[in-house]
């Protein structure tokens, strides 16, 4: 009788060891899944507060003649990066934004961080979504900027330059109005002989634009530049008589007017050259 009360009290423990244990890995599966749903959660949230900054961004970008704006936008999409690393439109747009700062600021310092932050969000921008235009674009941007005001950087990103905006035709020609064919084609006027550069090719590439960007100012300023280069001070002319009688975009007066001053300019010149 003893023995099958001891052989009972066995079996009852090895069932309560066994209840014990499925308590334990329900309890654990439970607490995994609690983590998983407050991680997920997290994300999200981190994703949200980046949008939400990069949207107050866009706002301040649109108001980018007033060079204290678009330092505010600098910290805002840092502080959207930071929140989500992953984010792509975060990225792009921060390459976007320093490289308007590095183009139109007096100060020196400020001008090669703004290039080198704008390349290096260009970079990460490019890593997340290689397939789209924005990230190759602004990227490639950031290395002209650089290039402008160093002998240096000028000569060793010509190549990087070039790849970028190669890549932006592959994916999309007419990305903002055939802006990748104007910077080829500034690239192609301005780089050194030596290393490429033809204001043939340079007319080739402004005059392909001109079937995307018929309202690009900044286009029709590169392309009166080229043809003055040219000695075809008729044609120089005539694009920027087109591009002084032209509506700008809302979205980009900016640009319009820095071309259109540029092109006053150009215009001097030309007559200039005439009287003599």
């Amino acid at each position: 009788m003893q023995l099958k009360e001891a052989e009972n009290l066995r079996k009852l423990q090895s069932i309560a060891i066994v209840l014990l244990l499925q308590m334990a890995a329900i309890a654990t599966l439970s607490c995994g899944n609690q983590r998983s749903e407050a991680e997920k959660s997290l994300g999200q949230a981190d994703k949200t507060v980046a949008a939400e900054k990069t949207a107050e961004a866009d706002q301040l970008y649109s108001q980018r003649e007033d060079l204290s704006k678009v330092r505010l936008g600098v910290a805002l999409l840092r502080q959207a990066r930071t929140a989500d690393y992953g984010s792509y439109e975060a990225a792009w747009k921060l390459a976007r934004i320093s490289y308007y700062l590095g183009a139109h600021t007096e100060d020196e310092r400020e001008r090669d961080e703004a290039f080198r932050e704008g390349t290096e969000a260009g970079k990460t921008a490019v890593q997340l979504s290689s397939e789209k235009p924005e990230g190759h674009f602004w990227l490639g941007a950031n290395y002209g900027g650089s290039a402008e005001h160093s002998t240096l950087a000028g000569l060793s990103n010509i190549e990087d330059i070039r790849r970028e905006m190669e890549a932006v035709l592959r994916i999309d020609e007419q990305f903002q109005a055939g802006s990748a064919y104007l910077v080829l084609g500034q690239l192609y006027l301005e780089a050194p002989r030596l290393f490429g550069g033809d204001y043939r090719k340079a007319l080739e590439y402004l005059e392909k634009g001109l079937r995307f960007g018929s309202n690009n100012p900044l286009l029709r300023l590169r392309l009166a530049e080229a043809y003055h280069e040219a000695n075809r001070d008729a044609e120089a002319r005539k694009q920027t008589d087109v591009l002084l009688k032209m509506t700008p975009d809302p979205d980009y007066v900016p640009e319009y007017k820095e071309a259109a001053d540029k092109a006053k300019k150009l215009l001097e010149k030309i007559n200039r050259a005439g009287r003599r």
